[in-house]
């Protein structure tokens, strides 16, 4: 099966003349599509230059995907987070430790409205093509390997509103220890946001995508993330999510596990009619030979994936978080893109 879409993420919002330059090298890399890194000090500040930097984009040939950086640290992301910085409440907290914690709580009023208008400000006044859900998590537990599949003592949250919420909906007080009321009302709370959100983009324009990325991980028998969307079935069912993505595996890992990883979603697409995308780690960290990153995007070819996605451009280049050697892997992506659409 043939991959229909190669992406790369993108920081810079700030100067259309400077990103145009950027989207050449690009699409000189084989991208088909740029997904825009978001965050809410561009939202903020870099607002009137957002949709000439889409535009451009459009101009050059390449698709458009607006991803909410890092907001209220509830997605994935490295960004400061305004929300956390102006509110002090509506933050998520430890269960067991009662430790208020640096991540919003997106099950309260005030965040999901406060990410709610940033969006349709993006849908209403912007000319994207669509919506990026990047890594939508709860801040614990990270992961428990357990014999059982159970989690480890601590997870979150136990905020007052969830636990108002919970009361109101299961008729006791919601425990410090996780059960399984507590796993459905966190999935289900988790999914509302994002569920409800989308629904109100493609209100605006019916034509907006959404691709919904989650956590790639083996969340069977041994490991449980339950980061809050481990759910694939619950997640990947949504008529309000157009792709289903799964996030970067560490090039050290072993083959089998990219392979097992990939095969299930591409599966859980396929069952529930969506595009499959597979993310390629194109920062930080390397793999020890280059042709690791060849013998990937095959596998992912092989097992039928859609889309291909790498983070970020140039091997994130210039920040903390560049590879060793940032753009020769950047290169690297590139020459793969090029080869893989010509098939």
């Amino acid at each position: 099966m043939a991959i229909k879409q190669t992406s790369v993420s993108y920081y810079g919002m700030n100067y259309v003349e400077h990103a145009e330059n950027d989207f050449k090298e690009m699409v000189d890399h084989g991208c088909t599509c740029v997904v825009l890194a978001i965050t809410e000090f561009d939202m903020d500040f870099w607002f009137p230059s957002i949709n000439p930097v889409i535009q451009k984009a459009h101009e050059l040939g390449l698709k458009v995907i607006l991803d909410p950086w890092g907001i209220g640290k509830y997605f994935g992301g490295e960004q400061v987070s305004l929300f956390l910085q102006n509110n002090i409440h509506h933050r998520q907290v430890s269960a067991v430790s009662g430790e208020v914690l640096p991540h919003a709580c997106f099950n309260t009023n005030a965040f999901r409205d406060y990410f709610q208008r940033i969006c349709l400000k993006l849908a209403n006044e912007t000319e994207a093509d669509g919506f990026f859900w990047d890594e939508p998590h709860y801040a614990f537990p990270k992961s428990y390997a357990s014999i059982t599949g159970g989690a480890g003592d601590e997870w979150s949250c136990r905020c007052p509103e969830c636990m108002k919420k919970f009361q109101d909906y299961y008729c006791y007080e919601m425990p410090k220890t996780m059960n399984d009321d507590v796993k459905q009302f966190r999935w289900r709370e988790a999914l509302f946001i994002l569920e409800d959100t989308s629904r109100k983009i493609k209100e605006i324009n019916s034509n907006y995508e959404i691709t919904m990325c989650v956590h790639a991980t083996i969340n069977t028998y041994y490991v449980t993330e339950l980061r809050g969307y481990d759910n694939w079935e619950m997640v990947a069912s949504s008529p309000y999510f157009d792709v289903f993505s799964t996030t970067i595996i560490d090039w050290a890992l072993p083959k089998a596990f990219f392979q097992d990883v990939t095969k299930r979603t591409v599966a859980m697409a396929k069952k529930y009619n969506k595009q499959s995308e597979r993310w390629l780690m194109n920062y930080y960290k390397q793999p020890e030979d280059f042709s690791q990153m060849d013998e990937v995007v095959d596998l992912y070819e092989k097992l039928g994936v859609d889309r291909l996605a790498g983070w970020t451009y140039r091997g994130g280049y210039g920040t903390v978080l560049a590879a060793p050697d940032a753009l020769k892997l950047w290169d690297r992506l590139g020459k793969n893109y090029k080869r893989i659409l010509k098939k």
